[in-house]
């Protein structure tokens, strides 16, 4: 696990987007909130909760493309801007609001948590 320093109160600096190829997902520990993040093969950006509201799947795993996340476990799809069930009725995704900034960091504002570690592979 890795710290990640805050670049504001709200907003954390999670390091470099090149961790993350595009066209997939990491997922991030935010004190005790993961967060997945995404690197869209457009250049976009995405964070959601880590986990499918179906069966807790860990969607950082998952199918990406055209905006949209698959979740690994049971194929439960949902709008990565805005977090909605697409075709199935589960709860929708909890969406973080997320950038990068000039040097290409991703920042992400996620209130209330301080980060303190970073999962997934290593860049």
């Amino acid at each position: 696990m890795i710290s990640a320093p805050p670049s504001t109160d709200r907003t954390l600096n999670l390091g470099p987007i090149e961790q993350i190829p595009p066209g997939e997902g990491r997922r991030f520990q935010i004190g005790n909130v993961p967060v997945a993040v995404f690197r869209a093969r457009d250049g976009q950006v995405f964070a959601t909760q880590a986990l499918c509201t179906h069966k807790a799947g860990p969607l950082a795993d998952g199918i990406m493309g055209a905006g949209k996340i698959v979740c690994p476990l049971h194929s439960y799809t949902f709008d990565l801007a805005t977090g909605a069930p697409l075709g199935h009725t589960c709860k929708a995704l909890k969406t973080y609001p997320v950038s990068l900034s000039a040097d290409g960091d991703i920042l992400l504002s996620i209130e209330g948590q301080r980060p303190s570690s970073r999962e997934g592979k290593q860049p």
